[in-house]
């Protein structure tokens, strides 16, 4: 009977007893053997692949790492996702991007083998405990309402070639990712306001042009599925938004809770629209937060969790009121200039996706926001969503 190696014995002592004094028995027994350390990074690599069969993505790894530990274990799971790269199969252009966007470097500096043991065997610990997640990439088998409810889902649960797949960005994306960038930088809430809206009026005719183009290919698009981080502090408030925005943009979008992230299904070129737009939004939103906060603290009121919270939860409904508008605009608009009927095309992708999202999530659960109850966070969260001009400069209703 063979002897079992070092990492063995420690990974009996720690990954499964979660004490402090296990913890230091475990990374004691493998700071004092230099030679376990390459068997160390191969179980690694090992976790990270058992990761991928159950669900997670590079982009998720990477969220859930930062959101639980330090920057220290970011490093060391980044390390691994790439040594892990080339010994995974090609898995497509969404999954390589995310690869690419693994933080550099390599693990973490070391003080002493036994910290680098704790936060390697830290690390291990999670990856063991991560929970199966709904599959997304193609063939494998709560977002919210105007209303202020997000669903949820019932249960929380590319590598091969690391380099990125080449696939030239369309002239309009490019031009959407340049207003997306103005609307960030510019220090007036107004401008920022009408240069989101232009860039929602020009993803709703990419959309219908993307659909156009399918609905005519031998082979039509399936909607795919992304996963997009829902980070604290105002999750809640949070995941409205990006389901406004999703739903403007032609997809659905389950929140899940517990893990800190929405799955947004949808085709490919609207999901990356609405990665664009709750990115850029968001940054807005919170900026225009700041300064209406800042301008209440001037008047002498004092104003708490409840204020933002209520904000960015009356931001985003009025925005995606607004974002609906334009796009149904820019759709009514398109159709009218080629003459063509796209109620039919557009019906027949929505079908899609709302298969494709039942097929991932057969159960959901719906929570309506909470703690949005301060009446003046809600009034100067409204009128930060509501400077928006569209189009011809009509201001929407």
């Amino acid at each position: 009977m063979s002897t079992p190696s070092t990492v063995d014995r420690a990974f009996e002592t720690a990954l499964y007893d979660a004490a402090d004094a296990a913890l230091d028995a475990a990374a004691s027994l493998l700071a004092a053997d230099p030679a376990a350390d390459a068997e160390l990074s191969r179980r690694g690599e090992e976790f990270v692949a058992t990761a991928w069969r159950r669900g997670w993505q590079p982009a998720d790894l990477v969220r859930i790492v930062r959101r639980e530990l330090d920057d220290v274990h970011v490093r060391l799971v980044a390390a691994l996702i790439r040594a892990q790269a080339p010994d995974d199969r090609p898995r497509g252009p969404r999954w390589a991007a995310q690869l690419d966007d693994v933080p550099e470097g390599t693990a973490a500096p070391r003080t002493d083998r036994f910290s680098h043991a704790t936060a390697v065997l830290e690390l291990y610990r999670l990856l063991l405990r991560l929970p199966s997640l709904e599959p997304l990439e193609s063939g494998a088998s709560g977002a919210s309402g105007a209303s202020g409810e997000s669903r949820k889902a019932g249960q929380p649960g590319r590598a091969g070639d690391p380099r990125r797949e080449s696939r030239p960005e369309s002239r309009a994306l490019v031009r959407i990712r340049a207003l997306l960038a103005k609307a960030e930088a510019t220090g007036y809430p107004e401008e920022a306001e009408a240069l989101s809206a232009k860039a929602q009026e020009l993803m709703a005719r990419h959309s219908i042009d993307e659909a156009l183009l399918s609905a005519h290919a031998p082979s039509p698009d399936a909607p795919g599925a992304c996963r997009i981080g829902v980070e604290p502090p105002y999750e809640q408030a949070k995941a409205v938004l990006l389901d406004a925005v999703a739903d403007a943009n032609h997809c659905r979008a389950v929140w899940n809770e517990p893990l800190g992230f929405s799955t947004v299904v949808g085709f490919e070129a609207d999901l990356e629209a609405v990665e664009l737009l709750y990115t850029s939004l968001l940054v807005q939103a919170e900026a225009a937060m700041t300064k209406a906060e800042a301008a209440q603290r001037a008047g002498g009121r004092k104003r708490t969790k409840t204020f933002r919270q209520s904000f960015l939860a009356a931001y985003a409904h009025r925005a995606g009121t607004r974002l609906r508008a334009v796009a149904e605009a820019a759709t009514a608009e398109t159709g009218t200039e080629t003459d063509v009927d796209l109620l039919p095309v557009l019906a027949s992708r929505e079908v899609a996706v709302t298969e494709r999202l039942e097929r991932l999530f057969p159960e959901t659960t719906t929570t309506r926001l909470r703690g949005a109850g301060d009446a003046a966070g809600w009034t100067e969260g409204t009128r930060a969503a509501d400077r928006a001009r569209v189009g011809r400069r009509r201001p929407l209703p």
